[in-house]
């Protein structure tokens, strides 16, 4: 496996989106309580005393939606600023970001990825789960307020939904030929939505590049990311394509990340719920942050065996914690 330097940090559960793949239709989720949830406090110590000491130097802010944390500026400008930091990021859903983006960068946010799942004000709000509020736009209005003030790369996160968004990968891989534009292709995860597309599945990336193939030709692209994506890129554009094919293929080799949910959890791995520890009640109970270095270099150490054994869920029955509720 790759070395794991990279963590992705769930700062609330809480979102103002209700995407169906993220959050079951109808379902009650419990949300986390204010007490319940890492403090600013407790996040940065974990960062600076547990993490970085045994290698993590890449972070990602995620949610929930990340920019409802309360003091999330001044967040980002402290673990932007620590000498050991090397890479941090931001996934958002983007409906509040234009007014804040320019105070984001200026604290020192220089990536984000942003959900982009149709081009379609309709689709857009069927798939967001919205109760009559048009959303669209405002989004839009994020990703362009992210564009102009520089934040590079600038991906787009698309879900590829069977029958309801998949007609439009055309259009969508199209935003990448005339701006620097990244847009992603995820494929569809049942993590806490089983029976959410009944028979319909989900799309596989290669039946995705085909169809992109066909129209514009796609050749690999020489730029890489952090993560798992298989990068692409039509001829001549000036942004790339990404394929996140965690369902169709196994990239468990090329894992570097854990994820850290809101109220303290550590998970070694997406799709598997065997493993995880509880850093917050080992803080609060007053356990040294050796202590707790020790509990997570125990867990890297199995994480490659948690990754490809049972790697379609690692739980007995359904997922306890929803996607919104793990950490995008």
């Amino acid at each position: 496996m790759n070395p794991v330097d990279y963590l992705r940090i769930s700062l609330i559960d809480r979102c103002n989106f209700r995407c169906l793949y993220c959050m079951p239709e109808g379902a009650e989720l419990d949300y986390i309580l204010k007490q319940q949830l890492l403090t600013n406090e407790e996040l940065l110590t974990l960062i600076q005393e547990v993490f970085i000491p045994v290698g993590f130097t890449r972070f990602r802010l995620t949610g929930g939606e990340p920019l409802l944390r309360p003091g999330v500026v001044e967040l980002v400008k402290k673990i932007a600023h620590l000498p050991q930091t090397q890479d941090l990021a931001m996934t958002t859903n983007g409906f509040l970001l234009a007014p804040i983006a320019q105070k984001l960068y200026d604290a020192g946010l220089r990536r984000i990825n942003i959900s982009l799942d149709s081009l379609d004000p309709d689709t857009f709000e069927k798939i967001i789960g919205n109760q009559g509020r048009k959303r669209w736009q405002q989004v839009w209005d994020g990703i362009q307020a992210a564009y102009n003030i520089g934040f590079d790369p600038l991906k787009l996160n698309v879900v590829v939904i069977p029958g309801v968004n998949d007609h439009e990968v055309l259009d969508l891989a199209a935003l990448t030929i005339d701006k620097i534009w990244h847009v992603r292709f995820i494929e569809f995860m049942p993590i806490g939505n089983g029976d959410l597309f009944g028979d319909r599945g989900w799309v596989s990336s290669t039946d995705l590049r085909d169809r992109i193939r066909q129209r514009w030709g796609l050749t690999e692209s020489q730029v890489r990311g952090n993560g798992p994506a298989d990068v692409f890129q039509i001829p001549g554009a000036k942004g790339t394509l990404g394929f996140i094919s965690q369902m169709s293929e196994c990239f468990c080799d090329r894992c570097n990340r854990v994820r850290l949910s809101a109220d303290g959890w550590l998970r070694p791995c997406l799709l598997n719920e065997t493993g995880q520890i509880d850093l917050k009640s080992s803080l609060r109970a007053g356990c040294s942050t050796t202590q707790l270095q020790s509990q997570v270099r125990e867990l890297l150490a199995i994480k490659s065996e948690i990754n490809f054994k049972q790697r379609d869920s690692g739980t007995v029955g359904t997922y306890t914690r929803t996607m919104s509720q793990i950490g995008g």
